[in-house]
C-alpha cells in the first residue's frame, strides 16, 4: 500500500502526517511540486516481462508524459532480490542528492522508499505497483530500494547520459528510517 510520511528534517521519530490515500498523497506532494499519479495498463503485465511488453502495457501514459516534458529516453529496469550488485545498487542512491533534470519513476511492480528533503521537512514515499512519482529537478532526495529490491520501473530521461547524482554531502538520509 502506497504510503506517505512527513517528518521535520531534524526529527525523524516524529511523523507530523501519514496517509495511505492516493488522492491525499498526490495534494500533499502537489504542495511542493511534487507529480504522484496512479497509472493503470491496458493489458496484464508482470515483473519478468519484456520491456516492450511493459512499454506497450502503458503506451498511452509514457506517451503523454514524453510531450508534455520532452524526455529524450524512456527505459525498464528490473531489480530481483537474487540479484548480485544489490547491496551496490542500493548504496548508490542511498545518500541525498539532487539532479540536473527531475526523476521520474513509474513502479510497474515491487516498490521503493522515495524521501524528499524539501525546506525543512522530509516527504516519505512508499512507491507501489501503480504509483508514478515526479520529482523536479535540484529536489534533494534520496531512494532506498530495500534489502532485498524487487521492483520493475518505467524511467524517463531528458539527459541522454541517465541517471547523474549531484551529491550534497549532508548525512541526513543516514539518520531517517530505512526501507527494510
Amino acid at each position: 500500500m502506497s504510503r506517505l510520511r512527513i517528518f521535520n528534517d531534524n526529527d525523524p521519530s516524529t511523523v507530523l502526517k501519514q496517509s495511505h490515500l492516493h488522492g491525499d498523497i498526490a495534494t500533499e506532494l502537489a504542495r511542493v511540486g511534487v507529480v504522484f499519479e496512479q497509472w493503470q495498463a491496458n493489458a496484464p503485465v508482470k515483473a519478468g516481462d519484456s520491456a516492450e511488453a511493459i512499454m506497450t502495457a502503458y503506451r498511452a501514459d509514457i506517451d503523454r508524459l514524453v510531450a508534455e516534458n520532452g524526455f529524450n529516453s524512456v527505459d525498464v529496469v528490473s531489480i530481483a532480490p537474487d540479484n548480485p550488485q544489490r547491496e551496490a545498487m542500493r548504496a548508490k542512491f542511498l545518500e541525498e542528492h539532487t539532479h540536473k533534470e527531475g526523476e521520474v519513476r513509474f513502479f510497474v511492480d515491487g516498490s521503493g522508499l522515495f524521501s524528499l528533503h524539501i525546506g525543512d521537512k522530509v516527504y516519505e514515499v512508499l512507491c507501489e505497483k501503480g504509483d508514478l512519482i515526479s520529482v523536479p529537478d535540484g529536489t534533494t532526495h534520496w531512494f532506498d530500494m530495500g534489502p532485498a529490491p524487487s521492483f520493475v520501473a518505467i524511467r524517463f530521461f531528458t539527459n541522454p547520459d541517465g541517471w547523474i547524482g549531484d551529491f550534497t554531502g549532508s548525512d541526513i538520509a543516514q539518520r531517517f528510517p530505512r526501507y527494510e
